[in-house]
């Protein structure tokens, strides 16, 4: 119905809206412009008569007409990017249309990023959009293009809306970069998330929420089928359901927040905070303290849905078990779902969830092969309470490094490195007293005294980082050496936090600089300096042949005055030094997650990059040494 609105609206008032006195309401202006090396950009200005306004792009369907670029033909060039535009966008309720429109008034400019991949190449189309004023519309309108081979050269830069109001925003500086060669180097990030969620649902396992219910469940099945072979089969369907709710979780989370957003949040100081508060709590309760329990409602209304026959029926004891092992589950899955936010990747979630998911399908489909098995198991007893009392001062540990992450990003102090370490220091001997039965009212067996001496030699082991050791097999963990007054771990010292000021340092000196876009609540980036940057040969190599800047994409410092910039399409506010930096890396280099290194010369155009999170010092060494023949 809206359609037919639309068009009734555009055949009746055509006519009159090309007449009168705006016999040409918008005038247009076309042309290509290079962007980088093999870079080139079409820019579409529209000038707006007065009381006339240009619909904006990706409007809905049924409405007035979107702002579009269409291709006759092209070869030799691929869009980089989706038409994106430069303007005040304005946005209101249409009575007419029935929906919420988005337009320009005045002025506005539409430009899409080309990659040329051949010397012969050619584009030609035309961008259609719709042009209205409070009376009448006008017809689609037609801007046309042809270019190819080599476009002139242009000097003008095309920045978003309000990016000039930045400090320190330099439109040739912050111009965006092209990658050419071979793909950026990346580490073994997504593996490494999959293999520690999978540890951490063998550990879900030992929980008394869980270890109990294997037998019974793998019971259930025997019974319910005529024979081993419809055992199995049940069997198998009960554990890719269990798979199928943990993974479904992880796809709802990543459709609601998206990864850029995961990995904001993942370096938000508020929220840290709220992850320490929310991992101190779960760890209370496997102490003992209390008990965490879900509204009863919630596992009584899926196991009546568990008792139906068939496929249905197996999939609700699935999200029954999951819902009523909450306790010991929520725990570890949070801390997985946080840590996979880190990466940055819209994949990270969902494959956390496959490893752990997986982990615990695998015995119920085991058992239920060979049900021999069960009666070897471990029964259900003390060593549950252990399992539990290990859990949460693992869980206690680990919320400490959410705090750091706050401290750190506010400057509060409250946290540096050597209080961390004591306090990981004081409850690993703790866990090591109780697993080896030394601590009062505790008892073990041979388990459970191995297991105390290691925490007892890991609280060891943690005391020379008191003192200044570098301590890498947890650095991802512990603040950075910088907040210790002994100095950092590495010899490598950020020479500026400040990328104009890295510039002007390299334009004086001749060398390149290495930008080091990073975080206080990066896990990935201290791995990196701890196991890295600490090498010699790498230390060498940057002190002496680079200007070294870190930029910390959650640094809270706040801008003299908030700055709105309209970044493809979407106005957002640059309130601290850190928006800054994150905005520079996402706005030039096109990517959003930490670590994330790039060397550029003093006129900030690229020079070799980027290189991702992997800790080889040799792979990182060759990227620093090759970047010098360029």
């Amino acid at each position: 119905m809206r359609l037919i609105c639309s068009l009734l609206i555009l055949i009746l008032t055509a006519p009159f809206g090309v007449g009168g006195a705006d016999t040409k309401p918008v005038s247009t202006t076309v042309k290509m412009e290079r962007a980088g090396a093999d870079t080139v950009r079409l820019v579409f200005d529209l000038d707006i008569a007065d009381g006339w306004h240009v619909y904006s792009t990706d409007l809905p369907q049924g409405g007035p007409i979107s702002a579009e670029l269409r291709f006759d033909t092209i070869s030799g060039a691929e869009p980089l990017s989706p038409l994106t535009f430069v303007g005040d966008e304005i946005q209101e309720d249409d009575p007419v249309f029935s929906m919420r429109v988005r337009y320009f008034s005045g002025h506005v400019r539409f430009l899409r990023n080309f990659r040329i991949s051949e010397s012969d190449w050619m584009m030609e189309g035309s961008l259609t959009y719709g042009a209205c004023n409070d009376i009448s519309c006008l017809p689609p309108q037609h801007i046309e293009f042809s270019y190819s081979g080599n476009p002139a050269q242009e000097t003008e830069t095309v920045v978003a809306q309000g990016m000039d109001k930045i400090p320190g925003f330099d439109p040739l500086t912050w111009q965006p970069v092209t990658y050419s060669g071979s793909d950026p180097v990346k580490g073994p990030g997504l593996w490494g998330l999959f293999l520690t969620s999978f540890l951490g649902g063998l550990i879900a396992l030992l929980t008394p929420c869980v270890w109990p219910v294997i037998p019974m469940t793998v019971s259930f099945f025997i019974k319910r089928s005529q024979n081993r072979r419809g055992a199995v089969r049940d069997a198998v369907i009960y554990g890719l359901s269990i798979i199928a709710v943990y993974v479904t979780l992880a796809l709802i989370i990543t459709l609601i927040f998206g990864a850029n957003a995961l990995n904001a949040l993942s370096t938000n100081a508020m929220v840290n905070i709220l992850f320490f508060v929310i991992l101190v709590v779960f760890a209370l309760s496997f102490l003992g303290l209390f008990e965490i329990t879900l509204p009863s409602g919630w596992s009584t209304g899926t196991d009546r849905r568990a008792s139906a026959a068939g496929v249905g029926g197996i999939f609700f004891m699935a999200l029954t078990l999951t819902i009523v092992s909450f306790s010991c589950t929520g725990p570890i899955i949070g801390f997985l779902l946080v840590d996979a936010a880190v990466t940055g990747s819209i994949l990270a979630p969902v494959i956390g969830m496959t490893g752990f998911s997986t982990a615990m399908a695998i015995p119920f489909t085991l058992f239920a092969m060979f049900p021999h098995w069960i009666k070897s198991m471990p029964k259900s007893g003390g060593w549950m309470d252990k399992v539990k009392v290990t859990l949460g001062v693992i869980e206690l540990a680990f919320s400490l490094k959410f705090l750091s992450v706050a401290d750190m990003a506010y400057g509060w102090g409250i946290l540096p490195r050597d209080l961390f370490v004591l306090l990981w220091i004081l409850m690993a001997l703790f866990l090591g007293l109780y697993l080896t039965g030394l601590a009062p009212k505790s008892k073990s067996g041979p388990v459970g005294i191995t297991a105390g001496i290691l925490a007892i030699a890991f609280a060891a082991w943690l005391v020379p980082g008191l003192w200044g050791a570098p301590l890498k097999a947890v650095s991802a963990f512990t603040p950075p050496m910088s907040t210790q007054i002994l100095g950092r771990s590495s010899n490598v010292e950020p020479q500026f936090t400040d990328y104009a000021q890295a510039l002007r340092e390299s334009e004086r000196t001749g060398r390149p600089v290495l930008i080091d876009f990073t975080g206080y609540g990066c896990v990935n980036c201290r791995k990196m300096e701890a196991s890295v940057w600490t090498h010699p040969a790498v230390a060498k190599a940057i002190a002496d042949n680079y200007i070294l800047v870190s930029l910390y994409v959650d640094d809270k410092s706040r801008l003299d005055h908030p700055v709105t910039v309209n970044e493809n399409g979407t106005d957002i506010k640059i309130r601290t030094v850190g928006d800054k930096w994150s905005l520079l890396q996402r706005y030039k280099f096109g990517a959003n997650a930490q670590p994330f290194y790039v060397i550029v010369d003093s006129a900030g155009r690229l020079l070799k990059g980027p290189y991702t999170f992997n800790p080889d010092a040799g792979g990182f060494l060759e990227f620093l040494t090759s970047s010098r023949a360029l």
